[in-house]
């Protein structure tokens, strides 16, 4: 499997004290969500509030409907830059990951060629920006997981391989 990282998992020797057999097969663009730094780098969608915008409701989401509310961040880049990590071990990349704890939730999103032609699909983790204590929200109704995999198909996430040098 094909896993788009782009925070610790960058590293080699830290991908070497988790994982058994793995291998990065290029360098990698993901489209459609920025990073947003916690206590660990996590996910968010373009639009997500955020602190840096303005507006006294910044960051924040409706009680009701746990929609964002104005202030969102606006022209943050919506591309992320990372790795391919290629490994059969994703049980032992979902326990690191904390997806049983609900940290981070993994989806799965298009891989394609740097020409843009279909690859299969690469899966990326996303954390709970809640619970990492960083400043972005989910939109939508129900747990993160659901928000999470409803805002990636609507927004198109994929991810791209970026030319070899």
């Amino acid at each position: 499997m094909d896993v788009f990282v782009y925070g610790t998992l960058t590293e080699p020797a830290q991908v070497r004290e988790l994982l058994d057999s793995f291998a990065f097969v290029g360098a990698a663009t993901l489209t459609g969500l920025r990073v947003v730094e916690g206590e660990y780098p996590t996910l968010a969608p373009p639009d997500s509030p955020t602190d840096d915008a303005e507006g006294p409701t910044v960051g924040r989401a409706d009680v009701h409907t746990n929609a964002p509310v104005p202030g969102r961040a606006a022209g943050v880049d919506a591309a992320v830059g990372g790795r391919l990590l290629r490994t059969e071990e994703v049980a032992t990349l979902d326990r690191y990951e904390g997806v049983d704890d609900g940290h981070y939730v993994r989806v799965s999103v298009p891989l394609v060629s740097p020409d843009g032609d279909p690859e299969g699909e690469a899966a990326v983790y996303v954390g709970d920006p809640e619970r990492l204590g960083a400043d972005a929200a989910w939109p939508g109704t129900g747990g993160f997981p659901g928000r999470v995999r409803r805002g990636v198909a609507e927004r198109d996430v994929t991810v791209r391989r970026r030319p070899e040098a």
